[in-house]
C-alpha cells in the first residue's frame, strides 16, 4: 500500500512570528487548498510582509513530505493552512505629562499541512 492512496499529511509550524495573526490569516485563506506549486507563485508575487514566513513553512511542509513520507513536490497540495494568535508582547510608549502609553506587539502560529493530490 503506498503512503500517496491513504489521507496522511505532512506539517510544519512557525510559533511565534512576529506579526500580527489578521495579516496572516489574509494571506493564508488565499493558498488553502491550492496545489503546492500554485502556492509558490502566488506567495512569490503577492504584496505582504506575511508572505516570507508563510512561504518558509510551506517550504518546509513540502520538504517533510518528500523526506518522511516519500511524496513527489510536485504531486502535493495544501489540506491545512492556519494563523493562530500566539503571545502578545506588551511594551511602552513614553507620552506627555510622565505617562505611558501601552503597546501591544501580537505574534502568530503559523501552521500548513499538505497531502498527495486525489
Amino acid at each position: 500500500m503506498s503512503v500517496e492512496s491513504t489521507n496522511v499529511q505532512a506539517r510544519a509550524a512557525a510559533r511565534s512570528v512576529p506579526i500580527s495573526p489578521i495579516k496572516v490569516g489574509r494571506v493564508v485563506d488565499q493558498i488553502r487548498g491550492r496545489s503546492y506549486q500554485e502556492a509558490l507563485m502566488m506567495l512569490e508575487f503577492m504584496p505582504y510582509k506575511a508572505c516570507r514566513p508563510v512561504l518558509q513553512v510551506l517550504y518546509s511542509a513540502a520538504a517533510n513530505a518528500e523526506h518522511n513520507l516519500g511524496i513527489s513536490k510536485s504531486n502535493l497540495e495544501i489540506s491545512e493552512a492556519t494563523a493562530n494568535q500566539g503571545p502578545v508582547m506588551k511594551r511602552f510608549q513614553p507620552r506627555a505629562q510622565g505617562r505611558g502609553y501601552p503597546i501591544r506587539k501580537p505574534t502568530c502560529h503559523i501552521t500548513i499541512a499538505v497531502r498527495a493530490k486525489k
